[in-house]
């Protein structure tokens, strides 16, 4: 397994587990929990244990789901994310949420709370105010945003008394390669950890008939899925949480560590995407 520090002293795999989807979408679907549950809990056997939830997947039972499933883990051999959704941003409102979070997921804190989207609504400094308060309280050990641009992230910052925001969570990948012009360098210049969401294109990657992706699949015995969750944590600062509850996909993220391509693969695939 390939580690990131996404925090002093706090190591976390390259590749974790996202779930949107489990337990249904906007909506509680509760068909398929077995199903998501052993799916959760293969991950962290295999290794995957960067689990990223959120109370909006599912209207809360996600992170029900999730919470069902670390149960049977030491606590900290789990990395735990979720995030509060945008309507929920002033600073009571938030502060209900992430107590919410921890009461479905059955826990006493998370370890990273992030801020699903941003509400240009609600004053950044109250969001931002509520995150340190969760810090305070000890509901979340790190804080962070997800689809933040660069200048909204280094507002947010410089709003903050007492924390970072060590996390900003977009959609990054070989179809969607917008974070490498602004985002991503500023990310690694201020140290903070990138988490790519639907690395592979919204499961598009996969099946995709390109020749680049297939030809370089081939030359590093891969499948075109491996190279493109490869090549998205090939960037400094990057870890990448793509999401299934498949057992033959979980084994496939695996397969995507432990090895690298060299620079002239990686700057084609870019070049074949754009």
């Amino acid at each position: 397994m390939k580690y990131h520090q996404i925090a002093p002293s706090v190591d976390i795999p390259k590749i974790g587990l996202g779930t949107w989807g489990m337990g249904g979408k906007q909506i509680e679907d509760r068909r398929w929990d077995e199903e998501h549950v052993m799916a959760i809990k293969m991950a962290i056997d295999l290794g995957l244990t960067h689990i990223d939830t959120a109370e909006y997947y599912g209207a809360g039972h996600c992170e029900e789901l999730v919470g069902e499933a670390i149960q049977f883990y030491p606590r900290d051999s789990i990395f735990l994310t979720t995030k509060v959704w945008r309507t929920h941003l002033h600073y009571e409102d938030l502060i209900k949420s992430m107590r919410g979070s921890l009461r479905r997921l059955g826990q006493d804190y998370v370890d990273l709370f992030l801020v699903h989207w941003p509400n240009y609504r609600v004053p950044l400094e109250e969001t931002m105010g509520a995150l340190e308060e969760c810090v305070r309280e000890g509901y979340t050990r790190y804080i962070g945003v997800s689809n933040y641009s660069a200048n909204l992230l280094n507002e947010a910052q410089s709003l903050l008394e007492d924390n970072s925001l060590v996390a900003n969570q977009v959609e990054f990948s070989l179809l969607e390669q917008k974070p490498r012009t602004n985002l991503l360098p500023y990310m690694q210049e201020t140290e903070r950890t990138l988490i790519a969401y639907s690395p592979l294109g919204r499961g598009i990657l996969p099946g995709l008939d390109r020749e680049v992706l297939s030809s370089i699949a081939e030359k590093y015995d891969k499948t075109k899925a491996q190279v493109a969750l490869n090549w998205v944590i090939s960037h400094e600062n990057v870890i990448a949480v793509p999401k299934s509850s498949n057992p033959i996909h979980l084994m496939e993220f695996m397969d995507s560590l432990g090895w690298e391509m060299n620079l002239e693969d990686m700057m084609m695939l870019s070049s074949s995407f754009i």
